[in-house]
């Protein structure tokens, strides 16, 4: 299975499945109607029991979703399938490329499709962090102060360029990531939900910027690379421009709301319903343990990403269209989960060797169940 970072397609979905007979209305009487099966009839084994199936119709929708942001955006499959994985694990996401890759329209296309609150902060050096939480104003007409909500009370909230503000306004969104609340003057606000952050960064230019500390890397689900489109994608893009297409007017681009936050929270019930054998989850730790004895990493993942790997691995098993995790559903997801939770030696790095690479010799030595 090819995974999310390597443009892979939605799967195919099944024809639609045969229409179930209503179950029939209770009437008040003590006896069963004729013909109707006891408790005791029940009971007993009638055969090989079918595994269960992920919904159809959910599945549908999100495959719906993926399509409302190819109107948008171009190029950019991956990125989309991993961000309909962290709406899933309701985890968040950091968005690494250089400027210009679609990562800001990414995040509004999505919202736009499945109705979500969207809002976008642009951290810049001078950012408080009551701009981002929100902050007690006093209101001179009654004497009192009272609550302004910040941009942080949305769904889906963009913390574009996240490394452009200092730590002290970065920490701002720890308690938001973890808690899903926001504390003011002591009082704890609980935000919407589903709440997701999305944070950008530039991998290219590092003056002025405040690289994000270990603990607030691992609170992001995943770390997704947004590449330069192939020359194909880029032709498009070139294309739909030059029709008249306008990236603040996804209406006119034919974006329409596909989903919604209930749709979302049937998906996530069910894919919390996922089976993962002992075998799997011995081999999704034994993957994350292998890394901390790794001689080119300082830092190896901790059993939080571990938790997070096998989250990862259930949503993607259940856009396959499994209800169970298989190896290879691990491994698809070990580098966007991984790759920002391990920390390479500097002798490592002199002889160019990445987090990329380290993942890739781990993933190639631990043993794989069968």
């Amino acid at each position: 299975m090819t995974p999310p970072d390597e443009n892979q397609q939605t799967p195919p979905v099944p024809g639609p499945p045969e229409t179930a007979t209503a179950a029939p209305v209770a009437t008040g009487s003590s006896e069963p109607p004729a013909g109707a099966t006891t408790t005791a009839q029940a009971d007993a084994p009638a055969g090989p029991v079918e595994p269960p199936q992920p919904s159809l119709e959910l599945r549908r929708a999100l495959a719906a979703v993926r399509t409302e942001v190819g109107k948008a955006v171009v190029g950019q499959d991956s990125a989309v399938t991993s961000l309909l994985i962290a709406l899933l694990c309701s985890g968040h996401v950091l968005l690494e490329g250089v400027p210009g890759v679609a990562k800001t329209l990414l995040v509004r296309t999505l919202a736009a499709s499945l109705d979500l609150d969207f809002k976008r902060v642009q951290f810049t050096p001078d950012l408080m962090p009551g701009d981002v939480t929100g902050s007690l104003v006093y209101d001179a007409r009654s004497a009192e102060f009272s609550f302004r909500p910040g941009p942080v009370f949305t769904n889906l909230l963009l913390a574009d360029e996240i490394n452009r503000t200092p730590p002290k306004t970065q920490a701002s969104l720890l308690e938001s990531m973890e808690e899903r609340q926001v504390s003011v003057d002591g009082q704890p606000r609980p935000l919407p939900e589903p709440f997701l952050v999305i944070a950008t960064q530039n991998p290219v230019e590092h003056e002025g910027t405040y690289p994000l500390p270990e603990a607030q890397l691992d609170r992001f689900l995943l770390k997704v690379l947004l590449p330069l489109p192939e020359r194909d994608a880029e032709v498009e893009v070139l294309a739909r421009h030059a029709g008249g297409f306008d990236p603040r007017d996804l209406g006119a681009a034919g974006v329409r709301a596909v989903g919604d936050p209930g749709v979302l929270a049937a998906a996530r019930a069910e894919v919390r319903q996922v089976e993962v054998s002992q075998e799997v989850l011995g081999y999704a730790v034994d993957v994350c343990r292998a890394t901390r004895q790794s001689p080119s990493l300082q830092l190896g993942v901790s059993p939080r990403g571990a938790t997070a790997l096998l989250s990862t691995a259930r949503a993607w098993a259940w856009l396959s269209g499994r209800m169970y995790v298989t190896p290879d559903d691990v491994k698809a997801l070990a580098h966007p989960t991984l790759r920002h939770r391990v920390q390479l030696r500097p002798e490592a790095e002199l002889e160019g060797v990445t987090a990329e690479s380290v993942l890739s010799t781990v993933l190639a030595a631990v043993p794989v169940p069968r």
